[in-house]
């Protein structure tokens, strides 16, 4: 038997705020489910908390705790049961009767002000109105409920416009029932059918399948015959691993689950197992794949984890989380103290979220540094598979460069079948070298057929040969490792002798081939003046007639393509031109410059030897049918 029905106003502001979130806040109405569930949820962990305390209700069974979904399509309701805590009377007025009672005000103030549905869901967010989502698919909402411990329950309905009803119910069982009036479905307002077993399937599936608690909801089954069979079908699986304590956790169920959320046939490389206790808890489970995937390095491509908050999905690809260059990194983490309504932006300026991705991202570079050291060839195989993006991070994250550079791996001319680290290059560093020496290229045959290696190839010194778009980038960010700068072999100057091993030339021997050539060198920098800034001798070159370098600080012409090809405008760079005194064809220019200085022929060769030298590092000629006249005339008088 029941009280008189009580009819209570909404307040004004608190009216304006049910519209916006029935109307104009939430884009996708399937989370109204999710909402209840998780509400249903939190009752159940309270009423088993609190019967371990509350002498009161130390007699009540929390064996069967459950959550049910009950479809009446002829009535058309939908009803989300739990036998958890449940409810007082004051309890509903409190928690669901007053919406954001604390600066409701200034919330619909920057409501109005954001003008942008996603701005509007995240402040939503932050007051936990998640119960009143319900309004988006149905016209009415009941909600009985009895509190433990107390004899009688309390009735609370409305239709989500100006007024609710609250009336005492006799009779009713511990916990709270939500009795959703739907809609009718409506594809263009974004209404499914929310009777449907596979709809609710669907998104039990998607948004609570780890919820600690069974979701069950009865069905019907029709055999071959047409009878009809009725049964419990429990929705979700309930194995939040995460949550457990790893070494009850096998790897054959980390593979299985780690396949379900990325759905990739291959077991992973590695497993991160990992529980952060203290002011802001939360479980992490994160996998590094055997394999990238196809769109790795496509700008559509989603990144792997996925964020919960006690067990309840959120979203995919939490940028907040993990940054770029990790994106290949699949996994949950489920934080303890969020709201369930959290957004992207919420997330990205909230200072604990950002100490959770520190964190995460440690324990990844870690695992793989742990990997690198006991399982070289495991290692190289993600390396080779991911390697190209964990570069990037030596050009966004400046936090952990070091930690970046102990991983990265880079074929070099020590070992033509293997790559090296850093660490293992400088522990085979010549005596008396500081640098740590290497050339950037689209191939690897182009880096060790250039001009610029043949003085350290002749002397041994060791080039590491990187041949990715990022190593251009990344090389110039990075100063040094372990106190050893990058250098390239193409820029700036380059003398070994003061290091290498064997014959050195004397100063003397330099002083007189710099006299030789004094007037050689500034009169091919003016007849070259509109490609080249400087022409002047090299160290570096042993076999080819010469070779183009940078200034210690110039951008690569790979580099400078490279931006070109992103939209951004740079000046032209001039490069140095620089010759091998050894060579028969330089020699004999000199002599000719030297004895007929006013052959217009002489100008003609300097273009041949500036053209030669582009092409022999790769580069594009900016005449070509000129330098092929050029040459083809230059053969005709040979013969």
């Amino acid at each position: 038997m029941g009280s008189s029905v009580e009819t209570l106003e909404f307040q004004a502001e608190t009216r304006q705020l049910l519209r916006l979130v029935i109307h104009s806040i939430y884009s996708n109405k399937d989370i109204f489910l999710r909402e209840l569930i998780s509400n249903a949820s939190d009752a159940l962990d309270k009423l088993r908390l609190e019967s371990l305390t509350d002498s009161s209700l130390v007699d009540i069974d929390t064996t069967g705790l459950h959550i049910a979904l009950e479809v009446d399509k002829d009535a058309r309701t939908l009803t989300v049961r739990d036998n958890g805590i449940g409810m007082t009377r004051d309890d509903l007025v409190e928690l669901i009767g007053t919406i954001a009672k604390s600066g409701t005000a200034g919330l619909l103030e920057k409501i109005k002000e954001s003008k942008d549905a996603a701005t509007a869901e995240s402040l939503i967010g932050q007051f936990g109105v998640g119960f009143y989502s319900a309004f988006m698919v149905a016209d009415k909402v009941t909600l009985r409920t009895r509190r433990a411990g107390t004899d009688s329950g309390t009735e609370w309905e409305s239709d989500g416009e100006g007024s609710y009803t609250v009336q005492t119910v006799d009779n009713l069982p511990v916990g709270t029932s939500v009795t959703l009036h739907l809609k009718p479905a409506d594809s263009e307002d974004g209404l499914a059918d929310y009777l449907s077993e596979s709809k609710i399937r669907q998104i039990v599936k998607q948004y609570s399948d780890f919820i600690r608690w069974p979701v069950r909801m009865a069905t019907e089954r029709t055999d071959a015959e047409g009878e009809t069979t009725h049964e419990v079908d429990t929705l979700n699986s309930m194995k939040a691993l995460w949550a457990r304590p790893r070494a009850e956790v096998t790897e054959d169920e980390y593979n299985e689950f780690y396949q379900q959320i990325s759905h990739d046939w291959l077991a992973p490389a590695e497993t991160i197992h990992m529980r952060a206790e203290g002011t802001f808890e939360y479980e992490a489970l994160l996998f590094i794949p055997s394999q990238a995937p196809f769109d790795l390095f496509s700008r559509e491509t989603r990144r792997g984890v996925q964020l919960y908050v006690k067990r309840v999905f959120i979203m995919d690809d939490c940028e907040a989380l993990m940054p770029d260059y990790l994106r290949f990194v699949k996994g949950v983490v489920d934080a303890h103290d969020l709201s369930l309504n959290v957004s992207r932006e919420i997330l990205q300026h909230d200072r604990q979220i950002r100490g959770v991705r520190r964190r995460l991202v440690k324990k990844v570079l870690g695992a793989l540094k742990t990997m690198q050291a006991k399982d070289a060839e495991r290692y190289a195989k993600v390396w080779a598979q991911f390697g190209r993006a964990l570069k990037e991070g030596l050009v966004e994250d400046t936090d952990n460069t070091e930690a970046l550079l102990e991983l990265v791996s880079a074929a070099s001319t020590h070992d033509p079948e293997k790559t090296t680290t850093l660490r293992e290059y400088v522990e085979r560093m010549k005596d008396g070298q500081e640098a740590i020496y290497y050339l950037t290229g689209e191939t690897r045959a182009m880096v060790e057929n250039s001009p610029h290696m043949e003085a350290f190839a002749a002397k041994g010194y060791e080039v590491l040969i990187l041949t990715d778009p990022v190593d251009e980038v990344w090389v110039d960010r990075v100063p040094a490792f372990d106190g050893h700068r990058l250098q390239s072999v193409a820029k700036g100057q380059v003398d070994l002798d003061a290091s290498a091993d064997g014959d050195q030339d004397t100063d003397a021997e330099k002083a007189q081939r710099e006299q030789d050539f004094a007037a050689l060198l500034p009169w091919l920098t003016t007849t070259l003046s509109e490609q080249v800034k400087q022409v002047r001798l090299s160290s570096r070159l042993t076999t080819s007639a010469a070779c183009i370098v940078g200034d210690a600080h110039d951008v690569t012409p790979t580099l400078e393509k490279m931006y070109r090809a992103m939209g951004q405008q740079l000046p032209t760079v001039k490069r140095i031109l620089e010759l091998n005194p050894a060579h028969p064809l330089i020699t004999a220019l000199r002599t000719a410059h030297d004895n007929h200085a006013d052959d217009p022929a002489l100008a003609e060769i300097a273009e041949l030897v500036y053209g030669s030298a582009l092409l022999a590092e790769g580069g594009d000629l900016p005449d070509p049918a000129r330098f092929t006249r050029l040459l083809t005339d230059r053969l005709t008088h040979t013969l």
